[in-house]
């Protein structure tokens, strides 16, 4: 059976009935609270089913419960949610992108119970469309990782209580909804703003202009220190220079021996062995006096504080 004419047979009929209806038509459902959305089953739309069987035996155990439904693959339908609540009125957002042509081939219109619609679709074969919110614009979808509540189910706000009703069913062909491209109409991702450059690598000062910037970070210091190194490798400055000029500036608290590992493992990512131009170390002389000279004894013998 097709899900239009499903959802007009099912629209006058007693929930668990409906609910029977739609798992024989191989439309996996799971109960909800009577009159609101909660599932009443310990995982959610996860524990849908398309048993007779199965489905019989909760609407025997909650025989007012609301019907759900998994949207997206697991019922081969999807859903936009066009949400009427407040100063929010997703209507307009729906009938800008109607005119945009992003939003026909609907199959079925469904009027909720606070003056809203849902718009069903048929889930896009072989692509996984995940569910999504655009609260600016009023309007949700409903594909992978959700749910929707379906007729004859039925909402209780302040006292008052109102169906989920079938509004209309397409006589068109239904067509398949490209969701990513709706939510970047209705929801505009804004331009990434060209961030200026407080330090760019040109040459070998640029390591000591570097351990000067570092010196004013408060926060994450350590991968500000690992980004800033590996755009000293790539700007051709060598290893020597960055680790003299960062350690030569180091506060008690950044930790040299730290600064010295970040530097190499910056450098390690960007250029190969060959072309770190790391000075070999001069006879007798250790790694710590070498990279760390007085700092070293200095950070024994003080405090230590947070790392970068």
């Amino acid at each position: 059976m097709k899900a239009a004419e499903l959802f007009v047979q099912v629209a006058d009929v007693p929930l668990a009935a409906a609910a029977v209806q739609f798992a024989q038509a191989g439309v996996p459902v799971f109960p909800c609270v009577p009159g609101g959305k909660r599932p009443l089953v310990e995982h959610g739309f996860h524990d849908a089913s398309s048993d007779p069987a199965q489905v019989g035996a909760w609407w025997r155990r909650w025989p007012a419960a609301n019907i759900g439904v998994p949207t997206g693959r697991a019922s081969g339908f999807v859903v936009v949610d066009v949400d009427v609540h407040g100063p929010v009125d997703g209507r307009a957002g729906f009938v800008r992108a109607t005119a945009a042509g992003l939003t026909g081939g609907w199959k079925i219109l469904v009027r909720t119970p606070t003056g809203g619609m849902h718009a069903y679709y048929p889930a896009m074969p072989g692509t996984e469309q995940r569910s999504w919110q655009a609260g600016r614009a009023g309007v949700d979808f409903r594909g992978d990782g959700g749910y929707i509540i379906v007729p004859p189910s039925a909402r209780t706000i302040e006292g008052t209580t109102a169906l989920y009703r079938v509004e209309e069913v397409g006589t068109g062909h239904a067509r398949t909804l490209d969701a990513a491209r709706l939510r970047d109409f209705l929801d505009p991702r804004p331009e990434p703003r060209p961030r200026p450059d407080t330090w760019q690598p040109v040459g070998r000062d640029d390591a000591v202009r570097l351990a000067r910037w570092l010196g004013r970070q408060d926060t994450d210091r350590n991968l500000k220190l690992f980004w800033a190194s590996c755009r000293l490798a790539e700007g051709g400055v060598p290893l020597d220079d960055a680790l003299d000029a960062v350690l030569a500036a180091a506060k008690s608290d950044f930790g040299p021996r730290e600064i010295a590992a970040t530097i190499r493992s910056a450098y390690r990512t960007v250029l190969p062995e060959s072309a770190r131009r790391e000075s070999p170390p001069r006879r007798g002389e250790s790694p710590a006096e070498r990279w760390f000279g007085h700092h070293a004894h200095a950070t024994r013998s003080s405090p230590r504080g947070r790392e970068l």
